[in-house]
């Protein structure tokens, strides 16, 4: 699989529940992928989600000012015809991914909203005070490729940024130990491969989540810039194996830290795992495992019902 790294012209804390989703530049030769076909490059592209609108389509929230807690969002994409875009080509089994992400990155929760007919997205999201970035990973119809729109809104609040994990090769999310090997490379395409395991033993039961037993989403600190990977691979293919390893190939944009969120479903619950790694052609700096252990677990019950959406 390659590496979703923005999206050109022609062309998603640790927290329980939520895959990634964003650009889909790199679903070239993904078998049931195939619809990414028409995305941007590789390497030095971009990356998606910087943008509240581009090739005419713009992120519309109904409002960008929210209160702290639990809530309904709701939302439109507004199409170049100056109308909200009623159709879309599913992707990865859903019309539109929503990525909510806190600045600091400690909060992330990937939603899947529901769309009425008249093209006004809603969806539950637990909100804490602070600066958010939202992403809408999109396919509209009629369009040649997917695209990832992002846009900025505040929580009211008491806000206490906190500081960036360091890096590790180990995530811990409940009860469930992650590991991660393999280095993201700028401008160079390599294998990153995620291995599960519960009780020091490897889980190899992992179940399909939207159409992959893993997904990835990886975010540049600094700028959020957006980069989105799926596995090698997929559910039912003869080939890809439930576990424990999921591979996935990738390539960064720039030097720069990176956070990634890896989302897994194991005995019906998604959950997911993340990571701080850098980007410099320089093995990942190892640090102890307590921070990110303790963001696994932040927000594991904000996330619960991503598997509803």
């Amino acid at each position: 699989m390659t590496n979703d790294l923005g999206h050109d012209a022609t062309s998603h804390s640790a927290h329980a529940g939520h895959a990634g989703h964003g650009d889909h530049s790199a679903h070239t030769g993904h078998g049931a992928h195939g619809a990414h076909g028409g995305h941007g490059g590789h390497g030095g592209a971009r990356p998606g989600g910087l943008s509240v609108s581009e090739d005419g389509y713009t992120f519309a929230l109904g409002t960008t000012l929210f209160t702290s807690g639990p809530q309904t969002v709701t939302f439109q994409v507004i199409g170049p015809d100056g109308q909200a875009v009623t159709e879309y080509v599913p992707e990865h089994e859903k019309e539109l991914h929503l990525i909510a992400v806190r600045r600091d990155t400690a909060r992330f929760q990937h939603v899947h909203p529901v769309r009425d007919e008249k093209g006004t997205w809603s969806v539950g999201l637990d909100l804490e005070p602070g600066d958010w970035r939202f992403f809408a990973d999109i396919h509209p119809a009629g369009h040649d490729g997917t695209l990832t729109l992002g846009v900025d809104a505040s929580v009211a609040g008491h806000y206490e940024p906190q500081p960036l994990p360091e890096a590790a090769r180990t995530a811990h999310v409940d009860g469930y130990t992650v590991t991660l090997d393999g280095e993201l490379l700028v401008g160079e395409a390599s294998d990153l491969t995620l291995t599960v395991g519960r009780d020091g033993r490897p889980v190899t039961d992992l179940q399909p989540y939207l159409a992959a037993y893993g997904h990835l989403v990886a975010l540049r600190v600094g700028d959020l810039g957006y980069l989105h990977v799926h596995p090698n691979g997929e559910p039912g293919d003869g080939v890809t194996e439930p576990g424990p390893g999921i591979t996935f190939t990738a390539a960064a944009p720039t030097a720069g830290t990176y956070r990634l969120y890896l989302d897994f479903k194991h005995e019906d619950t998604v959950r997911t795992a993340e990571f701080t790694v850098h980007a410099d052609g320089a093995a990942p700096r190892t640090a102890p495992e307590a921070g990110h252990h303790h963001d696994a677990h932040a927000h594991h019950g904000a996330h619960a019902h991503h598997g509803h959406h």
